[in-house]
């Protein structure tokens, strides 16, 4: 079974944009390196780096080789650009994603913490951002079944989700769901 495949077309200086991610099956489970990689990243000392060493250290990554490496190693991720909610400046963060149809999908984890992450934050004040380079609308999902829909999955591609979820949850929050929607399809 092949990944799907998007092509996302941007402006003319930017080029053409190909994302590929394997296909999940929602009902299947995650393979043995899929499971101990995310039981690694469930850790808590693995979350403290991630939140503190590995969100600098990732966009330097995905830049430097072309967005095919960052600290997740095995799952699928892009850079992420959005506008500062207040400074306006421009921010990048490298996050996990995963494709339900013709439209992207990350989580704001935060590796399970108690406050959301900042890119959430810019992204609710300016839903036009950049997904790997293609330019994307941001949706955050509200409707519970959908939202259960796209948990099914998401568990499916990083296995972490489901600790990091209980943590949030301890903490009062809700993890968000935000759907990216290329903005040449709009």
């Amino acid at each position: 079974m092949r990944g799907n495949t998007m092509k996302i077309f941007v402006a003319s200086t930017t080029g053409t944009h190909t994302f590929r991610s394997r296909p999940v099956d929602p009902a299947g489970r995650p393979g043995w390196f899929v499971r101990v990689y995310s039981a690694f990243a469930a850790w808590r000392l693995t979350r403290l780096i991630s939140r503190h060493l590995a969100w600098k250290l990732d966009p330097l990554l995905l830049r430097l080789t072309h967005g095919r490496l960052a600290t997740t190693l095995i799952f699928p991720t892009a850079m992420l650009e959005t506008e500062g909610a207040r400074t306006k400046a421009r921010r990048r963060n490298a996050i996990i994603y995963f494709m339900d149809g013709e439209h992207f999908v990350i989580v704001a984890s935060n590796a399970g913490s108690a406050a959301n992450p900042g890119w959430y934050y810019n992204l609710l004040a300016n839903p036009d951002v950049v997904f790997g380079g293609a330019p994307m609308r941001a949706t955050v999902i509200a409707d519970e079944a959908q939202r259960r829909r796209l948990w099914t999955i998401a568990d499916r591609v990083f296995p972490a989700y489901i600790p990091y979820r209980r943590e949030a949850g301890r903490a009062g929050r809700t993890v968000p769901i935000i759907q990216l929607t290329p903005r040449n399809t709009l």
